[in-house]
């Protein structure tokens, strides 16, 4: 089982970081936290922004399909067609499809 696990060195010739050296090794992680911290930045702007939108009343879903479209949907469906013809027909994704019938 321990030769399944060998040692990984990867040596990057763009920027020359070679993670066999403590120096390589140190630089290697050092971009790892820096993209980690960039990472959860993102994140955080990104809950902001919705937190703020909420708090503006504003509705944070996928628009409804309109009623008629609804009612097509579901009576294709009875009639036993396929889910890429009825949303073709009706002019909606597959995925409404999925849902509403």
């Amino acid at each position: 089982m321990e030769d399944y696990f060998q040692p990984l060195a990867l040596q990057v010739q763009v920027v020359v970081v070679d993670t066999t050296t403590p120096a390589g090794r140190a630089l290697f992680q050092m971009t790892s936290v820096f993209a980690e911290f960039e990472r959860a930045m993102i994140q955080e702007r990104i809950k902001a922004g919705l937190d703020r939108a909420r708090v503006q009343g504003e509705v944070l879903s996928r628009p409804k399909v309109p009623l008629k479209t609804e009612r097509a949907i579901l009576k294709a469906r009875r009639q036993g067609k396929g889910i890429r013809k009825i949303a073709s027909e009706v002019g909606c994704g597959l995925l409404s499809v999925f849902v509403y019938g």
